[in-house]
């Protein structure tokens, strides 16, 4: 990967599609176009354009009438949803999790001895999870519940709280050298993963911490201790995952 920044990385992607015909298109382009709009005329024209709303989809594309929305990431720690701790707290409740898995979660979340981030001393996860390794387990379990796996999955991938355009596929890397996954894939993937052990909070492959622990309580970054982060650690690998099964499945049928 080189140094180009987010921005800058989907503006060339942009650059790439946007006026161009689908025969045009060089062959990774083509198969994202061909996985997006299938069955569309080789001379139909794109159009591409940067997402300049905070949603979970970065550009848009049309072709005549249909429009796909597209996340683009790329480097390492992929943070794919950030909320107030308050919202997140109102989704697990409104999906039925017990009070003392949300009490367990708000220990884990702030990790100062309080449910409210007002403890004096705060630690690392590393150092609560050598003390609280039970009560996290018991979070994972409540959160492997198949129904709230799956709108977790629509809240922090591929619609959010505010999207007009749900996402219809993610991409990872850069115009030149990058993969991709389906929305139908990353359901199928991550639903596929949910038994997967983790020593921390998560749903399936996708990471719950805090923005910023603050642990040395600097001023500028205290406000990200009240907001709930969500990383998808392993996008690459299961983009990878999912693109060998599927041609493991197409070998098998031809």
């Amino acid at each position: 990967m080189s140094s180009i920044n987010g921005y800058n990385n989907e503006f060339n992607f942009v650059l790439g599609l946007n006026n161009k015909t689908i025969k045009e298109l060089p062959p990774l382009f083509r198969d994202l176009i061909d996985s997006l709009f299938p069955g569309e005329q080789e001379d139909s024209i794109i159009k591409c354009w940067l997402n300049h709303f905070k949603q979970k989809a970065d550009i848009l594309v049309r072709i005549n009438k249909k429009i796909r929305g597209i996340s683009i990431k790329k480097g390492i720690k992929n943070s794919v949803h950030v909320e107030p701790i308050s919202e997140f707290i109102s989704f697990l409740i409104k999906n039925n999790i017990s009070r003392d898995c949300i009490i367990d979660y708000l220990k884990f979340h702030y990790a100062d001895g309080t449910t409210n981030g007002k403890g004096l001393t705060r630690i690392s996860t590393e150092e609560y999870k050598k003390e609280n390794q039970k009560s996290i387990d018991r979070i994972n379990s409540e959160l492997k519940n198949e129904d709230l796996l799956k709108k977790a999955i629509e809240r922090f991938i591929l619609k959010g709280t505010n999207s007009m355009y749900p996402i219809s596929a993610l991409i990872y890397g850069e115009v030149d050298d990058f993969v991709f996954i389906t929305k139908e894939d990353i359901i199928k993937i991550i639903m596929s993963k949910k038994d997967n052990y983790s020593s921390t909070v998560h749903f399936s492959v996708l990471t719950v911490q805090p923005k910023n622990r603050c642990l040395n309580h600097n001023p500028l970054y205290e406000k990200d201790r009240f907001c709930v982060q969500i990383k998808w650690y392993s996008v690459f690998d299961d983009i990878i995952e999912n693109m060998y099964l599927k041609n493991e499945s197409r070998r098998k049928i031809s």
